[in-house]
């Protein structure tokens, strides 16, 4: 059986309100294989951001551990800080594309540029960057800057910037919840025919109980142990 792309296992997570501690990750474990999708599912601050935080490697749990692709993250172990910061921005470079709720574009970059910067530091060939712009509805609009475009066009362009690197695995949280349902159909069927042509891995964060369906694997953290 080949390895799985993305492994986890004994995730812990808590914070604080208040004086009391709240547990949002309870000894949570998942794999994901290449061409698998797994969604996640819950009620508003069920964890399903601060999961996607901790597997892309921009927030830490407060015990488990991770292996994506060829690097282990394990909590119990620790390198420095810098050392394991450096690694994981390395994997968010090349291998681990992360589609955030709010688009995370360069704002003194047109939208063509902020896309051709992604391709560039993946390593990816700069040519298909106008393209994916076109597929996605907003080529029109490839030498604007992100504060002269909707948030709805600005997430577009973050997900080709996503696209262009031709990741190994992709993180969105909530990709389309800025779009009107014309253009996150569109936008949804881009981004799973882009995981099937590449055989990459997809863990995406929905309130769509459509949209969940489609993907092959679901995970609802409304309904995880107690810690």
């Amino acid at each position: 059986m080949a390895e799985p792309l993305l492994a986890a296992r004994g995730l812990n997570k808590q914070f604080r309100s208040g004086n009391q501690p709240v547990s949002v990750l309870s000894d949570l474990a998942l794999q994901l294989g290449r061409g698998e999708s797994l969604a996640l599912t819950g009620r508003s601050g069920s964890g399903k951001s601060t999961l996607l935080n901790i597997l892309c490697g921009l927030e830490q749990p407060d015990s488990g551990r991770i292996r994506v692709l060829d690097e282990i993250f394990d909590s119990g172990k620790p390198a420095g800080s810098s050392q394991v910061e450096a690694r994981w921005a390395q994997l968010r470079r090349q291998q681990v594309g992360v589609v955030f709720q709010e688009a995370n574009l360069m704002p003194a970059l047109s939208l063509l540029d902020n896309v051709r910067l992604r391709a560039r530091l993946a390593g990816r060939s700069e040519d298909p960057c106008r393209d994916w712009l076109e597929r996605l509805g907003i080529g029109e609009l490839a030498g604007r800057y992100p504060d002269q475009v909707s948030g709805g066009q600005r997430q577009r362009a973050a997900l080709a910037m996503v696209f262009a690197m031709n990741p190994a695995l992709i993180l969105a949280d909530e990709p389309t919840g800025s779009l009107d349902r014309h253009t996150a159909e569109a936008v949804t069927r881009q981004l799973f025919e882009l995981q099937a042509r590449h055989c990459c891995a997809l863990i995406l964060a929905t309130h769509d109980a459509e949209l969940a369906t489609r993907c092959t694997h679901h995970l609802d953290l409304g309904h995880q142990p107690e810690a």
